[in-house]
């Protein structure tokens, strides 16, 4: 099957990623990316291997290699460098009102027995005071932090 998306990198192009790449100062993913954008690139004298090749010598996915390339063309060279923000919206495991009964609670005495609160006890007791369904100590963890 003929390439779709068939990469040529201008000398500037060419010279930005050489020098990201002998620098070694980006992202790992950035540099696999600049690799297979100068693997892949068609100009005269340039190597112009295929996807398979460019997969097997870089130990990436040919879908990865195949993307990069697309993104190249349609998006230009940072986009294909930088990888797609994800559209996923995380809701949040506790509002504003169940924050601020957690900020209170960590505030207060601890529990009989104890000398200090600890995420995992913060937790049991939101669930247990009926302020949430489930709490992990992680999402304690993050709302406390914020506060500082």
């Amino acid at each position: 099957m003929a390439k779709r998306y068939r990469v040529t990198l201008t000398e500037a192009e060419r010279s930005e990623l050489e020098g990201m790449i002998s620098r070694g100062q980006a992202a790992a993913r950035k540099l696999a990316h600049a690799r297979v954008l100068l693997q892949s690139d068609e100009a005269k004298g340039a190597p112009g291997r295929t996807d398979a090749e460019i997969a097997a010598v870089l130990n990436l996915s040919i879908r990865t290699v195949e993307r990069v390339r697309q993104r190249f063309v349609e998006e230009g060279l940072q986009a294909a460098l930088v990888p797609k923000p994800s559209p996923r919206i995380y809701r949040r495991a506790l509002d504003g009102a169940q924050e601020a009964h957690l900020i209170a609670l960590a505030c207060s005495a601890p529990p009989e027995g104890k000398r200090r609160w600890t995420l995992r006890l913060l937790a049991a007791r939101l669930v247990e005071l009926d302020y949430a369904e489930a709490v992990s100590y992680e999402t304690v963890r993050r709302v406390l932090k914020k506060t500082n």
